[in-house]
């Protein structure tokens, strides 16, 4: 069964995009690895990010780390300054 998780996207990943959002088909049971690995294959920019960290309902996730549904997930790419 497919679901569909919805990702927000901030700083470069937005820029990458065109998009603060996007909606993310992916499998019952999926990882973080798994919508990693769709993120990179419907947008293939974002596959040029080296440090993206993902955070599921405000946490920083591993990759085998699974997803439901009503999660609340968001790509932080890396922050430079000083």
């Amino acid at each position: 069964m497919t679901q569909s998780v919805s990702v927000l996207l901030f700083g470069i990943t937005r820029d990458l995009t065109g998009q603060s959002a996007v909606a993310v088909p992916l499998n019952e049971g999926a990882s973080v690895g798994d919508l990693l690995s769709r993120l990179h294959q419907d947008y293939p920019a974002l596959a040029g990010i080296r440090s993206l960290l993902v955070a599921v309902n405000g946490e920083y996730a591993e990759s085998e780390q699974l997803l439901a549904h009503h999660d609340e997930i968001a790509l932080i790419p890396p922050v430079s300054g000083g």
